[in-house]
């Protein structure tokens, strides 16, 4: 679980600045915001699957979450 949630961390510091960078553009949507607010729904789910199933339902469906999470976003 830890090097998951450190592998986590390392991503979310490569891909971050990205975020921010998008929504100086003109004509601009809300798809970077709603990145935001998504993923932080997605971490709390993922918690609650791991707390509530255990490890390796975590294993499964993190995985799935994150890309019914994506497919969702405006």
């Amino acid at each position: 679980m830890r090097r998951a949630f450190i592998a986590l961390w390392i991503g979310f510091a490569a891909w971050w600045p990205g975020l921010a960078l998008a929504e100086e553009a003109v004509g601009g949507g809300y798809r970077g915001i709603a990145t935001l607010y998504y993923t932080v729904i997605w971490i709390i789910l993922c918690y609650g699957l791991y707390d509530a199933f255990g490890e390796k339902a975590f294993y499964v469906g993190a995985p799935m979450l994150g890309l019914g999470i994506f497919l969702i976003l405006p």
